[in-house]
């Protein structure tokens, strides 16, 4: 065992071959006592590396439900503080390169939520009458105030349960931080764009006037995923023109005329449950991540399914692309020297509070 870390810089010139073996030993050397979760968009040369795939929160909640001591995120910072906030106290949630953050979640800060939840005080009986949803990208302060104001998260997949729950309480909604998202969720439930005003955070008051917040059903803040905002509906029409009998699929964190396009709506999950249960020798357009995209290709290609990306430029998730193999390695072979390296910690009166609102979630759905 060394006395100190191992450095970053001692890793940042490995080729990817020599890391692929230490990462290897690393993790046999470390057994049962560290788990790798891969995020379905997590980059080819890290994703093979993981013990078990999926989206954040089925990573993180078998993560807390296995014996490992160490979890060791591939995704983003949001993601490793979910498996912090579910796991058991003894285990330890780890990101490879913290810098692995994401935009969307970014444009949705305690600060700025909580000045629009004042704003609307003004206006409104907020308290009583928003129920506060943050979707699960977001950072743990922001799911602690869905807690401390008796709201809830969401996924991608259980948006409508969790819409449902929240006006079983209220009669509005602040849905925050993806606006598409909600609005694509809403629409399908049967809510008029009308209803749904978009508060945009640079502006006072959200850049809406009294009667707009008044008349509201769902308030949805000004974000968005930087890798779905790429998908755009003539994008479809132009490749169908081409290859009409193809099948449209898309995440609900594309704009709503992407999805009105589409003919299947749905988490990654969901994407790759519905393209692999496919009939054989169809087409596929796919808006969500390259990387899935890429793999769900390569999958089906022995059942004649052709799976294509939608946007003509590439368009992958860049601060995931953060964590490689060198910073994988580097985290293991520290972990398997007595070294914790890259801890997520949030701070126990904020964890418990987003344990609330992610306890609702797990009810609700």
């Amino acid at each position: 065992m060394t006395s100190s870390a191992l450095p970053i810089h001692d890793y940042a010139l490995l080729d990817d071959a020599e890391c692929d073996a230490r990462i290897a030993a690393a993790k046999a050397k470390l057994g049962k006592r560290c788990i790798v979760l891969g995020h379905h968009y997590q980059r080819d040369e890290v994703f093979k590396h993981a013990d078990i795939f999926g989206d954040s929160l089925k990573l993180s909640r078998e993560a807390a439900q296995s014996e490992a001591e160490y979890i060791v995120f591939c995704g983003v910072h949001f993601m490793a503080e979910v498996a912090d906030i579910l796991s058991r106290p003894e285990q330890i949630a780890i990101l490879p390169d913290m810098a692995a953050g994401c935009s969307m979640a970014d444009m949705a800060n305690k600060v700025k939520v909580q000045q629009c939840w004042d704003e609307l005080a003004q206006i409104i009986d907020v308290e009583n009458t928003v129920t506060p949803v943050t979707y699960i990208n977001s950072a743990a302060d922001l799911k602690a105030f869905c807690g401390q104001h008796d709201g809830i998260v969401c996924t991608s997949s259980n948006a409508e349960k969790i819409l449902n729950w929240s006006f079983a309480k209220r009669e509005k909604v602040l849905f925050f931080p993806d606006q598409h998202l909600g609005r694509n969720t809403g629409y399908r439930m049967g809510i008029s764009l009308e209803q749904m005003v978009t508060w945009d955070f640079n502006k006072p008051q959200g850049g809406l006037t009294e009667q707009q917040i008044r008349d509201a059903k769902i308030i949805l803040w000004k974000g968005y995923c930087s890798v779905h905002q790429a998908f755009q509906a003539e994008q479809i029409d132009s490749f169908k023109e081409k290859y009409p009998e193809t099948i449209v699929i898309s995440h609900p964190e594309a704009c709503f005329e992407v999805c009105q396009k589409s003919d299947f709506i749905g988490s990654t999950e969901m994407i790759l449950k519905i393209v692999r249960e496919a009939e054989p020798n169809t087409r596929w357009l796919v808006a969500t991540e390259l990387n899935l995209v890429n793999r769900l290709n390569q999958e089906c290609q022995a059942q004649g399914k052709q799976v294509h990306f939608m946007a003509p430029t590439l368009s992958m998730c860049s601060t995931m692309f953060r964590t490689d193999p060198q910073h994988l390695v580097w985290v293991l072979e520290n972990l398997a020297a007595g070294h914790v390296v890259n801890r997520v910690s949030v701070p126990a009166d904020q964890a418990a509070l987003a344990k609330k609102s992610l306890d609702n979630m797990l009810l609700a759905s």
